[in-house]
């Protein structure tokens, strides 16, 4: 396959009349100031495709559906729950392949999938184990996007208390019968298997170093002080923050990501970034849910490299999460400049896709996955502002993504998904799940 941009963001900077040549979903070759012959063309900006590296796919059901009474994120959670008690693998397959398609149309090409919905109600083992697992994998495959299916271990309602009724589908038991199943799941080029544990409060303290070690070649992540009520619980209980917990089970390193971070002291910070931690913001569901802002600059500063993630998926916009970074830090500085466009889009790109275990992607360039987004630069929004990495970050939206390429093939075209229908297709999924 050859495809041929108008603009392209390299390495090396922003490049014109590009010629890029794939082979078995990889480039092959990139050629500035050439004609574009027979290859596909791609106008507008073409930037490396996005990591969206936290998601929880069955909770886009609930978007439009929780605004209209006051509460925080433990009232949201118990209709959170609801959905997930109505989930079945078929039903979970069709809103997964909706989820993702609606991905791809936002410029996304690799999902990090948090994934703690694992059996039938009441903790019954479907006849595979792993079948809401191999849903969202085939869902993944069918519309072009590559997972990483990061199977999270979750054994306990909380500190010191049991599972309540609904979370029995999330649990095996104990870290050990976690492991065990989690080893019959395959993946392959385009699916990374990973490892996670839900939190602190999900997993016992005794049983994080047994999370930690049981694939120690995979990706591995945890959400992190979302909320203070967490903080105190594990003061109460361990005498020591989330963070130095996960730090004495040996669960901080290169390899993990702390989903959220919102919530830390500067001990905490120093540990995630002395461990080269990533963090993973996620601004859009992070203000949806009342959670707070997290320490973004102190974190970079000491040496964890950010992440991005649609989470809860109030909205699938990895264009607003970027700047949602900065634009927050503003609000609790008072202060602008905290961040610049290329830092943001490295969040979204290299280290994204890096902490999802697909070192080889986000970036245009020889050897690496063959990952394109093209973004409109004459759009409503973006008409008048450069169209460069400033534009793409700072004014661009998902609606402003006109083509995608993963893996070499063209997925979206025109603002259209080439092989499913997004709108009808959350359509039908959600009218199943919801009439459960």
């Amino acid at each position: 396959m050859t495809f041929w941009c108008e603009t392209a963001l390299l390495p090396s900077g922003l490049a014109s009349r590009v010629l890029l040549t794939a082979v078995d979903g990889r480039f092959t070759a990139v050629e500035p100031d050439t004609d574009p012959g027979a290859a596909t063309v791609l106008r507008g900006l073409v930037i490396p495709g996005l990591a969206n590296c936290h998601s929880h796919a069955f909770h886009r059901a609930l978007r439009g559906r929780t605004q209209t009474e006051r509460g925080t994120f433990w009232t949201w959670r118990e209709q959170m729950y609801a959905v997930a008690a109505a989930l079945t693998p078929d039903t979970y397959y069709d809103l997964a392949k909706a989820v993702y398609g609606e991905m791809l149309l936002a410029g996304i090409t690799a999902v990090g999938e948090f994934h703690y919905l694992h059996h039938a109600p009441g903790g019954r083992r479907y006849d595979d184990p792993n079948a809401m697992g191999a849903a969202l994998i085939a869902a993944a495959r069918d519309v072009g996007i590559r997972i990483a299916l990061l199977d999270t271990c979750y054994v306990a309602g909380g500190i010191d208390r049991p599972l309540n009724e609904v979370q029995q589908r999330f649990s095996d038991g104990d870290a050990t019968a976690w492991a065990s199943r989690v080893a019959g799941l395959s993946g392959g080029d385009d699916v990374v298997i990973g490892a996670a544990a839900h939190s602190i409060r999900g997993v016992p303290q005794d049983q994080l170093g047994a999370v930690a070690s049981a694939f120690p070649d995979v990706p591995l992540h945890i959400h992190l002080s979302e909320q203070v009520a967490e903080n105190e619980a594990s003061l109460a209980a361990y005498g020591r923050t989330p963070t130095q917990v996960l730090d004495e089970a040996g669960f901080l390193s290169g390899r993990t990501s702390a989903v959220h971070a919102t919530h830390l002291t500067s001990v905490d910070v120093g540990l995630l970034g002395s461990s080269a931690t990533y963090s993973c913001f996620c601004p859009t569901t992070e203000r949806d849910l009342a959670d707070g802002i997290g320490p973004s600059v102190q974190l970079r500063d000491a040496g964890s490299p950010l992440t991005l993630g649609s989470d809860s998926h109030a909205i699938i916009d990895l264009f607003e999460e970027m700047r949602a970074v900065e634009l927050d830090e503003r609000l609790a500085t008072q202060e602008r400049g905290h961040w610049s466009a290329p830092e943001l889009l490295k969040a979204a790109t290299t280290d994204g896709h890096r902490s999802l275990g697909f070192p080889d992607a986000g970036t245009i360039a020889p050897g690496s996955r063959a990952d394109l987004v093209a973004v409109d630069v004459q759009s409503v929004r973006t008409a008048g502002t450069g169209g460069g990495g400033e534009t793409v970050v700072f004014a661009a939206a998902a609606a402003d993504v006109t083509d995608v390429v993963s893996s070499g093939r063209h997925v979206v075209a025109g603002r259209r998904h080439l092989a499913i229908d997004v709108p009808r297709a959350f359509a039908s999924a959600l009218e199943k799940v919801l009439a459960d």
